[in-house]
């Protein structure tokens, strides 16, 4: 059945007091946590453009733009959904070239990303606040023919609310981690109402689908399509950046690229780990980068200040083209981690070593670099232990293992090119789920 054949109905019965529930506390909750929310805002900086769509108000221009047309409403959140949910509008815009994209976003970062990124037929937009008054005028305003949520966020009032208007919602490339699992089990009663709603869910691997089931989702709604965030050629790295900063790079070098360990999406104390790291590294090689890529760019001045302590010459990446000579490239830009990883010798994947859950190995293995992470892999559990099962990527202990291995593998480029090459072996099966996702979701077989 197509996801634009459905028509308005009631919602089930089961529903009822998880939704009052969270109607009554939500506002409740909010008002706690506002102060410090606004302040992660501020700290991140660009929340003041568009701030009034978190509300369901839009400009007259937009307004303009949106009224009269039949759009498909993808909703994503921060900078990995983003990138998941622009390789998916491609992939539907491919298959149905007039698609018009509303493309909403959480975090100004995310934000950013996808205004770099869109095409004629995107619309960018912030995600409204999961309150019945701006979720009422946002659907009022897009009138969308269906609702993709992206990998896994579940936001009561718009998936009960497109429910009641016959609105088909459906969650792509979800994700369900063992952890996550645990939670929404713990928590069943109240979460698989919601569930409930969902017309299907399409599942990056067949180990997840058994943790799904367990909450209640009858299999026939679980898809198997792969993985959108694995699926190689709808988003690319920007060749004129890429060559930019490899000229960069090169400029620091004596006019040839020295030996780079790109450290991606780090969190708190792994920077610092690093820094200390780079002297050990630099014994046999003399002229290595580090390049550290913060997963939050607001961190960028106090850990500029607590790094220059070590002695080393720490360079920002907006600086990057005043120097001569760093030792350290801090980086204090969004949307060019992709293209720093083109250049990599080594990369070290981020909120792997001193925090639990890990960042995205995929985007440096599926450029075949050779990728190392710590022992906090579990947000992406199930590509970890493919990639390792098939010699892939190298997972560490700790900080000291950590300076051994890359020490080999700066000293192994054999080993850097077969790490790389079994990680694309590896990500190779997920080559076409955008395309299988988009045609699910306009009612094609797949």
């Amino acid at each position: 059945m197509s996801l634009s054949a459905m028509s308005a109905r009631e919602l089930p019965e089961s529903i009822g007091l998880p939704l009052r529930l969270y109607r009554m506390l939500g506002p409740l909750l909010a008002v706690v946590l506002l102060p410090s929310l606004f302040l992660r805002l501020r700290r991140r900086g660009g929340w003041r453009p568009n701030f009034e769509q978190r509300f369901g108000w839009f400009l007259q221009k937009d307004k303009d733009r949106l009224t009269g047309h039949s759009w498909t409403w993808i909703h994503s959140i921060s900078v990995g959904e983003t990138l998941v949910a622009l390789k998916l509008a491609r992939a539907l815009q491919e298959v149905q070239p007039s698609m018009r994209i509303a493309l909403s976003v959480t975090t100004s970062t995310g934000y950013a990303i996808a205004e770099q990124a869109t095409a004629n037929g995107i619309f960018v937009m912030y995600n409204p606040v999961d309150f019945e008054g701006p979720v009422s005028r946002c659907l009022d305003l897009l009138r969308p023919a269906r609702l993709i949520l992206i990998e896994g966020e579940i936001w009561p009032n718009l998936v009960s609310m497109c429910f009641e208007r016959g609105i088909p919602v459906c969650l792509a490339n979800a994700r369900l981690s063992p952890r996550s699992a645990r939670r929404f089990t713990k928590w069943r009663r109240w979460c698989e109402p919601f569930f409930q709603l969902l017309q299907w869910i399409s599942i990056p691997d067949p180990e997840e689908i058994r943790r799904w089931e367990c909450l209640g989702i009858p299999s026939d709604r679980l898809k198997l399509t792969g993985s959108i965030k694995f699926d190689e050629g709808l988003l690319t790295t920007s060749d004129a950046r890429a060559d930019r900063l490899r000229a960069l790079m090169e400029s620091l070098g004596g006019g040839r690229l020295s030996p780079i360990l790109v450290a991606g999406s780090t969190h708190e104390g792994e920077e610092e780990m690093l820094v200390q790291l780079l002297p050990h590294w630099r014994r046999t090689h003399a002229t290595l980068k580090l390049i550290l890529v913060p997963r939050h760019v607001e961190r960028v001045p106090d850990l500029l200040r607590r790094l220059r302590l070590s002695g080393l010459q720490i360079v920002l990446r907006s600086e990057l083209e005043k120097v001569s000579s760093a030792d350290v490239i801090l980086v204090d830009s969004t949307g060019e981690l992709r293209d720093w990883y083109k250049l990599a010798t080594v990369v070290f994947v981020g909120k792997s070593l001193t925090a639990n859950g890990g960042q995205n190995p995929v985007e440096p293995a599926r450029l075949g670099k050779a990728v190392v992470f710590g022992p906090h892999m579990e947000n992406f559990e199930v590509v970890v232990k493919h990639l390792l099962d098939a010699k892939g990527a190298i997972q560490i202990r700790d900080k000291a293992h950590l300076g051994e291995e890359v020490s080999r593998l700066l000293e192994s480029p054999d080993e850097r090119r077969a790490l790389g090459e079994n990680a694309c072996e590896v990500l190779q099966r997920h080559q076409g789920a955008a395309r299988r996702t988009a045609e699910l979701i306009l009612g094609g077989s797949y």
